[in-house]
């Protein structure tokens, strides 16, 4: 007879595709994983598996035995969350990138704590690499991050379509909130991720192809170190409008979205495909949804489209 332990070993590896980081991710050993699996397979008659050295692949069988595993290992979640009389109790783990709990993590949470009092509540700020792996992990009950293709394991849906716009320390000229064609504008020193941020991939495409002059680069990965920087400098980044909201009516920065063409961000809600996102975890996922979508509404209210793109 199948176990559930046998179900979670074979769906850690499946996700994990490795058997070291499945054991790793279930607190057991690489030895007990891999007779988890033995077992499986024997009791199935199938090999669920293919191994070639420390590479994992699944199987056509694999493939189609993890998505009933992944159904029996949701359906059990959801009954354990259904056995207690207070939905909104236990504790909440959320993933941010510094993009969102800079602007909108501050009044979601304000709300979340009104509604929810009894729940505690652990919030990780990192960089998208980080947080997959934790949220494939189990370890946070889900992230935002920007949209990816996806990995085994995770599913993602759409939380906000953001506007990217070039920030620089303000001057007396003001082009505040105008949006600017980057390559009608002289040569750049521009503040960018490291080449392993999944950002900057994007930006550099963005420049490459708009014909932007960059006059130097300074690699950082540091968000608030970086706008610490551009506020004192000649120096300009590029971020989402929805981290900058907090700075529109100061006199700190000069915010204009990029245009002609714009520039957009894809934002996604990713959670471990084998749960159920628990009433608590799922009230504060919409709260900040809503947030993200205040940002959206800020900048159609805020940004006037012109009929000729300012330098």
């Amino acid at each position: 007879m199948v176990s559930l332990r046998q179900i979670r070993s074979f769906v850690a590896v499946f996700e994990q595709a490795s058997f070291t980081e499945a054991a790793e991710r279930e607190g057991a050993t690489q030895s007990g994983i891999s007779q988890h699996i033995k077992q499986l397979e024997d009791e199935l008659g199938v090999p669920l598996f293919q191994r070639q050295g420390r590479n994992v692949e699944a199987t056509p069988a694999g493939k189609n035995y993890y998505s009933g595993c992944v159904e029996a290992l949701r359906s059990l979640d959801t009954a354990r969350h259904n056995i207690g009389d207070a939905p909104l109790a236990g504790t909440v783990h959320i993933g941010l990138m510094p993009t969102f709990t800079r602007a909108t993590l501050k009044p979601a949470l304000k709300k979340f704590l009104e509604l929810a009092p009894n729940v505690e509540i652990s919030v990780i700020e990192a960089y998208s690499g980080v947080l997959t792996d934790s949220t494939l992990r189990g370890e946070i009950d889900f992230a935002i991050v920007p949209a990816f293709e996806g990995a085994a394991g995770l599913s993602q849906q759409l939380i906000a379509r953001d506007r990217e716009v070039l920030v620089k320390a303000r001057g007396k000229a003001f082009s505040h909130l105008r949006p600017v064609r980057l390559a009608d504008l002289p040569a750049i020193k521009l503040v960018l991720p490291r080449e392993q941020n999944t950002r900057r991939t994007r930006i550099d495409t963005y420049c490459n192809s708009n014909g932007v002059a960059i006059r130097s680069r300074l690699e950082m990965d540091a968000m608030m170190g970086t706008l610490q920087f551009v506020a004192g400098s000649d120096w300009a980044t590029i971020l989402p409008f929805v981290m900058m909201m907090s700075d529109l009516d100061a006199n700190r920065f000069e915010i204009r979205p990029l245009d002609d063409p714009p520039f957009y961000s894809d934002f996604v809600l990713i959670e471990p495909l084998r749960k159920v996102m628990t009433p608590a975890a799922r009230l504060f996922a919409d709260l900040l949804k809503a947030e993200a979508m205040k940002a959206k509404e800020i900048f159609s209210r805020r940004i006037k489209p012109e009929t000729k793109v300012r330098r």
